[in-house]
This record gives structure tokens, sequence and C-alpha cells, in this order.
């Protein structure tokens, strides 16, 4: 059980100067508002506001939007109401919850209510962009305690969150919180695939761990040789659905999978990372084709680094990704980076997550149709997939060249 003191100590371990009297007190009024509620699963109430704010501070983010993630259901599920949230904790407070309160549960059926979701959404984005982050700590714990809840349920709340959640992370620069987002959402959508894909990943990682580990040795020895000081090496997982996604592209394949585990490489500054490239390419043999140069060409959500894959010791492919210290901070925290630490720093926006939210604005002012507006949707944010309906109503995200066997294969499993 998480108590108010993990959420401080996770606070403080980025920000020190932290005011932890103001997130006692934020934890004292949501524990009172709660008092005698209780989750699906069995547990207090404020079991779950914990838990929504210290995924938020496990990212890093504002006092505020930490507070608020104590406080977000407050005005909906109890006798406090947002003028006594503001009288407390002050505007900016008051006006996240409120934006939270505000965007409510999307409720996933039918063209017109779906599309109606995703304009609620991205107008609060627009407005003050934290409140979606608020939404994604929220979605987490929620998808951690979904065994509570009736199956159907569960599949719709998985599913909104690969189709939905997952993606709007993603094109915000946010790569763990997507790939979160999607392993706690997978086992409930496709529960078969999932334990097939974890079993062939756990058995393949019991043989690679020992050899990344020998691999790391090897190239740190070959830094210091060349007198290159880097901030951190080590070995990233690739998340369980993003596996699963891959395996599909490559015949199901395993051995055609060369970033299951791969090597990541913190430098000190961007020319160390051009440096660092050159010892790998020196001591082993690129593979061609496979050297992928990110910080010249960022990818649409602002992600930066070098990603190469060689023919390491025995033969063995082994991928490397090569990034500084602040394209690391953007690519695991994307747009959430720019609330962490100091709470009167510069927080402005990455020029890409600017222009896209921008855009989405655009698009809600021009467009009424639903089906207009969804088209739009889908090039802006959920680049190359198409939306299909059932006829239930539900959802079904395929890639853009799917086939009506995709469907019909979606629709029987």
């Amino acid at each position: 059980m998480l108590s108010i003191e993990d959420v401080i100590n996770q606070v403080k371990s980025y920000n020190p100067e932290a005011d932890t009297k103001l997130l006692k007190d934020a934890y004292q009024f949501a524990a009172v508002a709660h008092a005698g509620q209780k989750r699906l699963s069995g547990e207090d109430y404020i079991q779950h506001a914990l838990a929504c704010a210290f995924n938020l501070a496990k990212i890093r983010l504002d006092l505020a939007t930490i507070v608020a993630g104590l406080l977000h259901d407050v005005p909906e599920d109890t006798n406090f109401t947002l003028e006594d949230i503001k009288k407390k904790f002050g505007k900016e407070v008051a006006k996240l919850v409120e934006g939270i309160t505000k965007l409510g549960t999307l409720k996933y059926r039918g063209l017109e209510r779906y599309a109606e979701n995703l304009r609620k959404m991205f107008l609060a984005m627009t407005d003050d962009i934290r409140i979606i982050l608020v939404k994604f700590a929220d979605r987490i714990h929620n998808l951690q305690t979904l065994s509570a809840i009736r199956p159907d349920k569960r599949k719709r709340i998985a599913l909104e969150t690969l189709e939905i959640y997952a993606p709007i992370a993603n094109r915000l620069g946010m790569g763990e919180m997507r790939g979160t987002l999607e392993d706690l959402a997978f086992p409930y959508v496709y529960p078969k695939e999932y334990a097939w894909v974890e079993d062939l990943a756990q058995n393949r990682l019991r043989l690679e761990v020992k050899y990344i580990e020998r691999i790391k040795k090897i190239i740190q020895k070959e830094l210091v040789e060349n007198k290159i000081e880097i901030s951190s090496i080590h070995g990233r997982i690739k998340h369980l659905y993003s596996l699963y996604k891959k395996l599909l592209e490559r015949d199901k394949d395993i051995n055609k999978i060369y970033d299951l585990i791969a090597i990541r490489i913190i430098t000190k500054n961007v020319a160390d990372c051009y440096r660092v490239l050159g010892v790998i390419h020196k001591k082993w043999t690129p593979l061609k084709g496979r050297i992928k140069d990110y910080i010249a060409q960022p990818k649409p959500n602002g992600y930066q680094s070098i990603h190469t894959t060689v023919f390491a010791e025995r033969g063995k492919i082994v991928e490397f990704q090569i990034r500084d210290e602040q394209m690391h901070e953007l690519a695991e925290y994307g747009v959430a980076a720019h609330w962490h630490f100091k709470e009167n720093q510069n927080r402005r926006l990455t020029k890409e997550a600017t222009v896209w939210l921008k855009g989405l604005l655009e698009i809600q002012k021009k467009i009424a149709n639903h089906q207009d507006y969804l088209r739009e949707v889908k090039v802006n944010i959920f680049q190359n997939r198409i939306f299909v309906f059932t006829p239930k109503g539900d959802v079904i995200d395929l890639p853009e060249n799917a086939t009506p066997v995709d469907f019909a294969y979606h629709i029987h499993t």
C-alpha cells in the first residue's frame, strides 16, 4: 500500500526543495473527501489518489500537477466542490482538476460519441497539456487494478488504452509512458497473444542478458581508451506490446528481432554521440541499412537518437542507441519534461509538440462533420492506422494496409 510519504520521497528525489506541507495538506483533504469510499478491488479509494500522484511524481512533474493528481476525483465523487479546492489550493490546481473532471470517462461506442470524446480530450490538451498527463497517471492505476471489474468492461478500457491513450502518449514523445500503457492493456485485449509473447521474450532474455552485459563491458573499455566520458550505459528491454507488433511484421520469428535488448549509451553532448558511433563501428561491423540518425532527422514527435545495429562478439547482432542527456530526458518523458524540477522554469514545449497541438486546435475549429474529423485526426495523431466500426459500434484499430481478413480476425478473437 502506498502512503503520502512514498509520494513525497519520490518528489524529493528530483526536487529536494519541494513544499512537502502542500502535498500533505492535499493528501489530508483527499483522505477526508474520500473517507469510507472503496474501489471495486476492495482497497480504500484514497489509494487510487495516491497511486495517481505517485505515477505523476515518477515522471517528475511539478507540484501543482501532483496535487491535482491527489484531488482529481474529489469534485465528481465527493461532497467537496471545485470552489473548495480553489480556496484551499489556488487557481492553478483548481483549473487542472476542473479540466480533468470535464474530460470525464471516455465512452468508447459509436462514431458520433467516439469523435466527440476525442474532441473533448484534445481541447483539454490544448488548454493545458498537464490534464492529459494526469489522465495517463490515472489510467495506469486503473489498468493495474483492472482484474476487479467485469470482463467486458476490462476489454473496453484496455482497448481504449491501446487505441487512444497510447498513441497520444507516443505523439507527445512519451516513449516510456506509451510502453507502460500498452503493456498493461495488452493481456486484456489479446490474452493468448500476450501469453505467447511473454513466454517467447522470457526464454530469449534468459539467453541474452549475460551476453549483453559482456558487450557493455567491452564497449565501456573501448570508450575509456578513446577518452570519451559518458553519463551512463544500460540495457533497454523492449516492451512486450511493441515486441508483439514487431513480431507480426517479421513472420513471428524472434530471431529477426534485433532490439529485444538494446544497449543505450547516454553521452555528455551531441558531438560525443557521433564519437561513440565511430568507436562502435571501429570495433564491430554495422549491418547495412540499419544506421538511423534521428539526431539529424528527428521523428515527428521530436525523438532524437542514433540507432545502429552491429555484428558483435561471436557474430551476434546487437542494437545500440546513442543520445545525449537532454535527448534522453525528452525521449523518456516527452512533453512532461517541460514541467520538471522547478516551479518557475521556462515551460516552452518542443517545436514539434507546439505545432502539433496548434494543428489539433485548427482541426477542432474547422471541422464539424464527424467522419471528416476522424479522417483528419487519423492523419495528425494516429498516423498510418485505420479505424473500422463493428455493427455493435466498437472501434477496431488496424494498420493502414489491413485487409478484410484482418478485420474478421480482430472481431472473432
